[in-house]
């Protein structure tokens, strides 16, 4: 009978108590008071715990209930893995076989998801009590990371492997399986947009031999409910207010292998503004002049974008003029009949609330000050919605969080809030090898050492060497932003650059020097920047049959200069600008000790516009000149145009020149003009391939005459080309061909340019 109950675990504890109490204590009769309570199988755990445990001492009259409560309270301490009471006369006699501990914990067959993921999912450690339990928890635990990331074909086995002293290894023996992907994604109720247009929308893409680099085309839950808002935001933006989305069905093959995703959707009917209208109780403030914030027109195809966008112009306007708590809501009229949707945009003043502490979590290396200092709001200010935003976007701009979130919790007082600033820290540091190419500077290679957020401090410290062909570059630099506690970053640069000149001027130059430098923000889209520089040139390496003008300039020269720089950038995006504007001024004086005495001017401005949706105007200009202060300027003080700067010709490739020998001389004045679209190719997204086509624009001068076998004409100079940009896993790649259509019979053009470069 005893045998009997440990085997069949299924049975329930109150049946198996009551057949051993029938067994073995019917006779003594039931309900005497136990003699004593004895405890058979314990190792590592004392008996009296065991007592303890089940709620009866010596002297306790007990029944069959009492027995089956001991029973149940023995095995929900997880220490056991059997347990068996029964009666011997008066005594009681409780016989447990006890868990074993984990000695270690070890995975394998996993390649994808390393050790230190897998042991920081499961909840077992070595030293714990092992049951069954909480092993099969464990595993489904592993089982999420493997579907979570797109391998619903993984297994995982657990496997005991028993060790002396009733300790155990713990094994998961780990089939990862292949990728799970997307083999086809329909959509049902599409009427208006076809099958390839709204995958295009959506994160989850098909399977494709070119997405190999991407996790796009594999399955995740997650995206695939993100995907559904995508959908829904892509037809509010085009006038379908009544989409929504029926279902989304992921069917998933035999085989664990693929799955066919299925979305269902209703479109409904396309609607246009109707009236549009501002109602506004702020005081002395005009309807007319926040109805230009409103870029909503009746007559247009509704758009939920455009109404959000509207809003948050509407809220900033009102805010810069003094406003800070307004309440802006759109009431919408919806005729149904005539497919149109009225909006009136109601402004209201809100309560004025006060900030009444500012909490920051989630920081474990970034000091607490360096949040701080970008938040435009402190504890007693006037809660500001607007500077809440532009908050979050100063702090994410700092680079250091992998998230960042701040919201508002009520505070001590109705008319107070309280500020959560909650980031997710990432790494700062990076060890970076690049390699490229370069038609023009030849291979090109790049190793630095660089940490963004020194000491948690917001400072970056950065040593760079560069190799190339054509040039050498080794730089140590050091920001520290904000200096003296203030809004202001000041740094240095110590460098060494060698550069190989001798196809354009037949020469070379080493420069060596350091320069300080500091910027700060005059106010939202204007920043100004001051550096000095002292350097050391070095003109080398002439060969006899170079210009005249090159040979007396041979040797070693100081330099000492101080410039000043005025940016004013209105651009959407500094590095692929869609739209905007930035005019830069710099000046630089040399003089202030050293053998050079020049002062050098340049502006320069670009514009961009969209004229559809990814086709991108893009029109620039710059114009430079130096001037000798009291002597003449030396060579590697000139300025050379070609290549990047004017494509269609070489590097250094127009501009006065010594017809002799060949050599580029450089110019004192120089303006240049490019006039570019880009566009999308018709390729998938994930390609990162866009087509261009541009004209560049430009001359170089110096006197504006020819002496001394120099040429030195000073007329306009034009290319036209097209090429491509590509985003690849390698880094940014290059391709142009352009042709100069207008040019000088000294020129030297090129018609084919590449440019390559990446980081590992």
């Amino acid at each position: 009978m005893m045998r009997f109950c440990i085997g069949i675990r299924s049975l329930s504890m109150a049946v198996c108590a009551a057949v051993m109490l029938g067994h073995a204590g019917i006779a003594q009769g039931i309900g005497e008071r136990l003699r004593d309570i004895k405890v058979e199988g314990v190792e590592r755990i004392d008996a009296d715990t065991v007592r303890s445990y089940m709620g009866l001492r010596a002297g306790d009259a007990v029944v069959p209930a009492d027995l089956d409560k001991a029973l149940k309270a023995i095995f929900a301490t997880g220490l056991f893995s059997d347990v068996t009471i029964r009666r011997e006369g008066l005594d009681l006699v409780v016989r447990v076989i006890e868990n074993p501990i984990i000695n270690r914990i070890a995975f394998e067959g996993n390649r994808r998801i390393s050790d230190q993921i897998l042991n920081n999912e499961v909840r077992l450690r070595p030293r714990v009590v092992l049951t069954r339990a909480r092993v099969q928890a464990d595993l489904q635990r592993i089982m999420d990371i493997y579907r979570r990331s797109g391998r619903f074909s993984a297994m995982v086995e657990p496997k005991v492997i028993q060790l002396p002293q009733n300790r155990v290894d713990l094994v998961f023996e780990i089939s990862e399986g292949t990728l799970t992907e997307i083999r086809k994604i329909s959509f049902v109720g599409n009427e208006r947009f076809d099958d390839g247009d709204l995958r295009k929308v959506i994160q989850t893409k098909e399977t494709a031999w070119y997405r190999f680099l991407s996790s796009g085309d594999t399955y995740d839950p997650d995206r695939l409910t993100f995907d559904r808002e995508l959908l829904r935001r892509h037809y509010l933006a085009n006038g379908y207010a009544d989409f929504r989305v029926v279902s989304a069905v992921s069917e998933l093959t035999a085989d664990n292998s693929a799955f066919f995703v299925t979305f269902s959707i209703e479109e409904g009917e396309r609607y246009k503004f109707g009236e549009i209208k501002l109602t506004s109780s702020l005081k002395d403030m005009k309807t007319e002049d926040l109805k230009q914030q409103i870029t909503v027109k009746q007559g247009d195809w509704y758009n939920a974008d455009a109404v959000e966008d509207s809003i948050d112009k509407l809220t900033d306007e009102t805010g810069e003029r003094g406003y800070a708590f307004t309440d802006i809501r759109p009431r919408v009229r919806r005729d149904r009949d005539a497919r149109m949707i009225s909006i009136e945009f109601v402004i209201q003043e809100g309560p004025r609330a006060f900030v009444d502490l500012i909490n920051i979590d989630g920081n474990l290396r970034t000091q607490d000050a360096v949040i701080r200092r970008e938040l435009l709001l402190v504890e007693n200010d006037t809660f500001n919605l607007s500077k809440l935003r532009r908050s979050r976007t100063r702090i994410r701009n700092l680079g250091f969080f992998e998230k960042v979130e701040i919201k508002s919790l009520a505070g001590s007082t109705p008319d107070k809030t309280v500020l959560n600033v909650a980031v997710k820290e990432k790494s700062t540091g990076q060890v970076s090898i690049g390699a490229g190419f370069s038609s023009t500077s030849g291979v090109l290679g790049d190793v630095s050492i660089r940490e963004s957020n020194l000491l948690g401090r917001g400072q970056d410290l950065k040593l760079g060497l560069q190799l190339g062909d054509k040039q050498t570059n080794l730089e140590l630099s050091f920001t520290e932003p904000y200096f003296l506690g203030r809004d202001l970053s000041a740094g240095f640069d110590i460098f060494r650059t060698v550069s190989d000149l001798q196809t354009e001027s037949s020469f070379d130059r080493k420069s060596t020097g350091f320069a300080l430098r500091t910027r700060y923000l005059i106010n939202a889209p204007l920043t100004q920047s001051i550096k000095y520089t002292l350097r050391k040139n070095e003109i080398t390496d002439v060969p006899s049959d170079a210009s005249l003008a090159i040979k007396q300039q041979e040797g070693s020269f100081v330099t000492s200069s101080i410039g000043q720089s005025l940016l004013y950038d209105k651009r959407d995006n500094r590095f692929e600008p869609t739209r905007g504007y930035f005019v830069q001024m710099d000046n630089t004086v040399a003089g202030l000790g050293g053998d050079s005495r020049f002062l050098r001017n340049e502006v320069t401005s670009g514009y961009y516009f969209e004229v559809a949706d990814e086709w991108v105007v893009n029109l620039s200009g710059a114009i430079g000149h130096i001037v000798g202060l009291g002597e003449d300027i030396r060579i590697a003080d000139h300025f050379f145009i070609g290549g990047s700067s004017l494509r269609g010709f070489e590097a250094a490739g127009i501009g006065p020149r010594d017809l002799a020998t060949d050599d580029a001389l450089g110019g004192r004045w120089n303006y240049r003009s490019s006039l570019g679209i880009t566009f999308p190719l018709g390729l998938p997204n994930e390609f990162g391939v866009k087509g261009k086509v541009f004209t560049d624009a430009g001359s170089l001068g110096s006197s504006g005459s020819s002496a001394e076998g120099r040429t030195d004409t000073g007329s306009l100079r034009v290319a036209v080309g097209a090429g491509l940009a590509w985003k690849s896993p390698f880094g940014p790649i290059s391709i142009t061909l352009s042709r100069a259509v207008l040019k000088e019979d000294f020129d030297k053009t090129e018609l084919f340019r590449f440019n390559l470069g990446t980081i590992f």
